[in-house]
């Protein structure tokens, strides 16, 4: 048998075997005792029968002929009952249910054991206790009876008097059906109750499951420590986990932006020292390189359980570019702007956003566009531009590393490239298309934080 793969299968499946097996038992138990209980009750009355029988029996082993013609006597022995005497000077049977043969061999219709020292005296001869049997008439009934063996002066006097097996089977099968039918409503009620105790005894199984993915996508920080015994541990040993994560991601973007500092000042002064120098435009390209590299190394350390406020970010990025740009004539406008957070680390959004409205700056003629849409837990940065715009089989290359298909300015190629690679970091894709009335759209789909 393959066992489920959950623990709720598993625990349903256990309970389901051992509930079958406990009402198996419980019906061979319950219906034994009650067919005990038929064959004890018609046992008192063939044993009350018995006896009778034995007072017809003389000491000489003779029947007393007279005394069963009585009319109580007769009465007694019923048409639904079989008996037989068997005495050295000769037999009698009842005519209701003839062919009840009583045999002393023990090896046909009744199993008669020897003949033993004498216990009780009832009437006028010794006897032995009365044994059950069960036997086959000529007619082909079944019955069940009981048997003795009495002992008088002139030899052994076998007595046997039985009843149609059915006057034992028909209550047995008329109370089974109730137990059956006990049974069943007894199997449902464990049903629903174990059901019932699986929906409880997992419910914090399931919340701390549900907990651990909110720590993974940023709407949570860490698990209650208020959890059952045996989900105690684990909720303390997720939380261990999650404060050295944390510290694992602060270590690796310190160690990028002190890279990026050790870096940053042998290039400037390279560049300066190669001022006028053909050569100082690889010296520019390798330090967009180093800074392209550096950035991915430290985005692959992404919080996702930051959040920045997406419009006053913005609002800071609109003005910074465009004192950068301000002699070119080039406007730049933000509108639409939700007020929510998303979850973004602020640094990675700046350079994100950053880089785009940059880029667009770059290349439009008069007028940058920057708007946001919120809808099903998304917002949709977009930045447009009035520019010449990228054709449409060139796009999928423009966002490579270092590729520029314009080489008019001072770029290097990085910017598409770095906001591609932040989109892809935190579950999204950078889009680029046509915008209304020419240029180029750049749009980007980040998660909105659990706080905005």
């Amino acid at each position: 048998m393959r066992m489920p793969r959950s623990i709720h299968g598993r625990m349903l499946a256990l309970s389901a075997v051992t509930t079958l097996v406990a009402l198996i038992v419980a019906f061979m138990v319950l219906g034994g005792v009650l067919g005990r209980f038929a064959t004890d009750n018609v046992d008192r009355r063939l044993n009350d029968r018995l006896r009778l029988m034995g007072a017809l029996v003389r000491t000489d082993g003779t029947i007393d002929r007279a005394l069963l013609d009585r009319p109580n006597v007769e009465t007694a022995f019923a048409a639904d009952a079989a008996w037989r005497i068997d005495a050295p000077g000769g037999s009698i049977e009842g005519a209701a249910l003839p062919g009840l043969a009583v045999r002393g061999d023990g090896r046909a219709n009744l199993p008669f054991g020897p003949i033993g020292r004498s216990r009780h005296r009832r009437g006028p001869a010794l006897r032995d206790g009365p044994t059950p049997f069960e036997a086959q008439l000529r007619d082909g009934t079944r019955v069940h009876g009981l048997s003795e063996t009495i002992r008088s002066e002139a030899g052994p006097v076998r007595i046997a008097v039985a009843v149609p097996r059915w006057q034992i089977d028909a209550p047995l099968r008329g109370a089974m059906w109730p137990l059956i039918a006990m049974l069943a409503a007894v199997a449902a009620l464990l049903t629903t109750a174990t059901l019932v105790q699986l929906r409880i005894g997992l419910r914090p199984l399931r919340a701390l499951r549900d907990r651990t993915a909110d720590i993974r996508t940023g709407r949570a920080r860490d698990v209650p420590e208020g959890q059952p015994d045996e989900l105690r541990p684990l909720a303390i040993e997720l939380n261990a986990l999650v404060r050295d994560n944390n510290a694992a991601l602060a270590t690796a973007r310190a160690s990028a932006a002190n890279l990026a500092h050790a870096l940053k000042t042998p290039v400037a002064t390279l560049a300066l020292d190669l001022a006028g120098d053909p050569r100082a435009r690889q010296v520019a390209r390798i330090d967009a390189t180093i800074r392209h590299h550096l950035s991915r190394a430290r985005n692959a350390t992404v919080d996702r359980r930051s959040f920045t406020p997406l419009r006053p970010a913005i609002d800071d990025l609109v003005a910074t570019v465009g004192a950068l740009h301000r002699g070119s004539g080039i406007a730049i406008v933000a509108a639409d702007l939700p007020d929510m957070a998303v979850a973004i680390d602020a640094a990675d959004l700046t350079e994100l956003a950053g880089n785009l409205i940059d880029n667009a700056a770059r290349h439009a003629r008069s007028i940058v566009r920057v708007s946001a849409e919120r809808a099903d837990g998304t917002v949709t940065l977009s930045i447009s531009d009035d520019g010449p715009g990228i054709p449409l089989v060139d796009r999928a290359r423009a966002t490579a590393p270092g590729v520029r298909l314009d080489e008019r300015g001072d770029g290097h190629g990085f910017g598409l490239s770095i906001a591609r690679d932040l989109a892809a970091l935190y579950g999204s894709a950078l889009t680029l298309d046509e915008a209304p009335g020419g240029g180029l759209l750049a749009s980007v789909t980040l998660p909105v934080a659990a706080s905005g």
